[in-house]
């Protein structure tokens, strides 16, 4: 039996929470129109994944109200572990399910005309702005039932707007932290760096309680304009009862840069699509991921960079751990287009298997509609290299502690890549946790 589908608010009800949040009439005609549409389309169809019984629409509140944080001591105590408290320049957003609960960004940024803020302030404050990215050569409404769905019922988010040619020396972050059993997140990251400028962002959610089913609609659009650069790292740690479908798309103009270092750690059921578009000529993207799988989760990963412009080079690393029962299914995808002579699109997929019932599926994907371009890949799935584990063994170290030092060396190359300290930290100790 299907999870039924019917939506669970009606035009009425959006409607009134946009005009209640004082959003612009444009984005109020933009929700209602993505509700109908979702009632019309059916759900996204990932590769060897059925999720036609996967609740991802029926909830019993759009919102939760939650308290903020007058300080940063207020925060949870695995949070604090994420930022520096003692940095008073920091760029840091913290959203507490679906409240913005703390915003700093120093006046040096503001002059430059940085901004920095909850995607419904952005949305009144920056409304022009926001209109010519949001869901419109990113993520289309009308892709699936999921993507009409978070464009009618975002309720949480970021927007971040780097000037041309301001490039920033520190990170800027973001943490949702869910601790509200009854919360239902449709969370949308907006992050546009103009010409020639550079920003490193760091997003962090974090579950701080337990729930029997929750639903997390999470979309993110990233826009690196001519000769920028956008690195990109997250840390996805939601609780077992979680659904997760979450969808990073970026979108590289001539000569610009995106690179993404993602931990996907949730432990619930999980649909993830990470998709980069070359556009421009010299156009660059890397993504790196690290999965581990526990219970019995079931988890499909779509990455895909598309190679529109010429000489564009594109870079998939996934590295995954299963144990348990858990199952992954790992979808890299390297397409070039027509017309994009010179690009280079290469990837690597690995999966490392614990138990006899985990299961992975690496499965490599090239896509070539042009002669005069280079494209490789590799793949495997398979138990820790016991030749490996001999030479850890032969020099005194238990078994335990070799297999732990094995699959922590398996899984650095893009745990490395994160760029805050904090957040390095906090994915070793759930990496550490999971695997043990």
């Amino acid at each position: 039996m299907t999870v039924e589908t019917k939506l669970p608010v009606e035009l009425d009800e959006i409607s009134n929470f946009s005009k209640g949040h004082g959003e612009p009439e444009w984005f109020t005609k933009f929700r209602t129109a993505a509700l109908e549409k979702a009632s019309e389309l059916g759900l996204p169809k990932p590769d060897k994944t059925k999720i036609d019984k996967w609740n991802f629409t029926q909830f019993k509140h759009h919102t939760v109200d939650s308290e903020v944080y007058s300080s940063l001591n207020d925060l949870p105590e695995q949070v604090k572990s994420l930022v520096d408290l003692d940095d008073e320049n920091k760029s840091l957003y913290v959203q507490r399910n679906n409240t913005p609960a703390y915003i700093s960004l120093s006046n040096e940024l503001r002059d430059k005309g940085v901004i920095f803020t909850d995607i419904i302030s952005a949305v009144k404050e920056h409304s022009d702005l926001v209109q010519k990215y949001f869901m419109t050569d990113g993520v289309k409404v009308d892709e699936h039932k999921l993507t009409a769905l978070h464009a009618a019922l975002v309720n949480g988010g970021v927007f971040l707007y780097v000037p041309k040619n301001v490039e920033l020396e520190n990170p800027i972050q973001a943490v949702y932290i869910h601790d509200n059993p009854e919360l239902t997140l449709f969370n949308h990251v907006l992050v546009v760096a103009e010409d020639n400028s550079s920003v490193t962002y760091v997003e962090n959610y974090t579950s701080t309680t337990e729930v029997e089913e929750g639903i997390f609609n999470i979309i993110t659009e990233v826009f690196a304009n001519n000769g920028a650069k956008v690195a990109y790292g997250a840390v996805d740690n939601l609780t077992s009862g979680v659904t997760t479908y979450v969808n990073r798309r970026g979108i590289a103009g001539r000569d610009a840069r995106i690179e993404w270092a993602l931990g996907l750690m949730n432990d619930g059921d999980t649909i993830s699509e990470n998709v980069t578009n070359l556009m421009g000529d010299g156009s660059f993207g890397d993504t790196k991921s690290v999965v581990v799988g526990r219970g019995k989760q079931k988890q499909n990963f779509t990455t895909k960079v598309i190679h529109f412009g010429k000489n564009s080079e594109g870079y998939i690393l996934k590295h995954g751990v299963m144990k348990d029962e858990a199952s992954s299914i790992f979808n890299g995808i390297g397409k070039i287009e027509h017309g994009a002579s010179k690009s280079n699109a290469e990837q690597e997929s690995r999966v490392l298997m614990l138990s006899e019932k985990a299961r992975g599926d690496a499965n490599p994907i090239l896509l070539i509609d042009e002669d005069d371009v280079t494209a490789g890949h590799a793949a495997s799935v398979g138990r820790v290299d016991p030749i490996q584990l001999y030479y850890l063994m032969s020099r005194g170290i238990p078994q335990k502690e070799a297999e732990r030092l094995v699959i922590h060396g398996f899984l650095a190359p893009v745990v490395n890549q994160l760029p805050i300290e904090g957040v390095k930290k906090q994915l070793i100790e759930v990496i550490e946790r999971k695997v043990n």
